[in-house]
């Protein structure tokens, strides 16, 4: 098995920002993964307490941390991204071990 990366990103949203009207915007992302070398998978989830988890595997390190620098230069994502609260972000990038489908 490779050993993938796995970017793991925890957040909250701001105030006012419904679940569905986020998850509409966050939709925009996946184009943006799609378009960048290495992407694997994305999946993203949210807990009843409001903390959202997104989770991209990503091929190498490298790959992950190239489309984190470019996530905020693309004006398609400016609602998504206004949407989470910046206080709250938490990133982390992990090597996968065990992937069952």
């Amino acid at each position: 098995m490779t050993k993938h990366t796995i970017e793991t990103v925890m957040f909250k949203l701001n105030g006012g920002i419904s679940r569905e009207a986020f998850i509409e915007a966050a939709k925009a992302i996946n184009d943006f993964v799609n378009e960048r070398d290495g992407f694997v998978s994305r999946r993203l989830s949210c807990g009843d307490d409001g903390l959202w988890i997104e989770h991209v595997e990503w091929e190498t390190l490298e790959a992950a941390r190239s489309a984190a620098a470019e996530i905020g230069d693309d004006p398609k994502l400016v609602p998504v991204m206004k949407a989470i609260d910046e206080q709250s972000v938490k990133l982390h990038h992990t090597t996968l071990e065990i992937s069952v489908d």
